[in-house]
């Protein structure tokens, strides 16, 4: 176990909530995220930040879906979410973002949803999952300074300008395209509300 105190990440579970203004902005980026991958249609995938595991357990039950790989930080929290989403081609491991243990071209797709805003170096992450990925990115980050903005709309966060704790990066949609472009082309560039979120064709 790790003796760093790290964050893992927003404790709210947006993917439960029962909240109708919340599950209504989750059905729009859920549909993105799913007609994006659905475009890239890979067979094996990483996906960095897991979290909870609550992705990669759809992903896993898709058509021609052969191994999925979720990794995140050491948190018992974590482990005992994903003792409760198994799969045969799906596996989860401990490890932090840099670096990736992984081949070249390892994986067909690998992706970070709401993840980069967290790491401490995005960049050297993104150009880490491009190694590992020998076809596609799937990324979606809070669009700045939208994010913020609503925050701020609804009372929270006030003492911090409206920044959510834990999100050291922000970017406009514009700005992230930017940041991804040096790692391939931009297949789509999608805004979900009140996010952006790119697939990119590494190359």
């Amino acid at each position: 176990m790790s003796t760093v105190e790290v964050p893992t990440g927003n404790t709210y579970d947006k993917y439960g909530s029962t909240n109708p203004v919340v599950r209504k902005l989750m059905a729009g980026f859920e549909r993105s995220l799913d007609e994006l991958l659905g475009r890239a249609a890979p067979k094996t995938i990483l996906d960095v930040g897991c979290g909870e595991g609550v992705l990669v357990e759809q992903w896993a039950d898709r058509p021609g879906v052969e191994r999925i790989v979720g990794i995140d930080l050491d948190d018992e929290g974590l482990q005992a979410e994903w003792a409760k989403r198994q799969r045969p081609n799906l596996e989860y491991k401990v490890m932090p973002a840099e670096n990736l243990p992984f081949a070249e071209d390892e994986f067909e797709l690998a992706s970070a949803i709401e993840v980069l805003e967290h790491v401490p170096d995005p960049a050297h992450t993104v150009a880490e999952m491009a190694r590992v990925s020998g076809g596609h990115l799937l990324v979606s980050v809070p669009r700045e300074p939208l994010w913020r903005g609503l925050n701020m709309a609804r009372g929270a966060y006030l003492r911090e300008l409206g920044n959510t704790p834990g999100h050291v990066n922000h970017w406009s949609k514009r700005s992230f395209v930017r940041l991804l472009s040096r790692h391939g082309e931009v297949l789509e560039a999608r805004s979900p509300f009140p996010w952006t979120m790119l697939l990119v064709r590494v190359g």
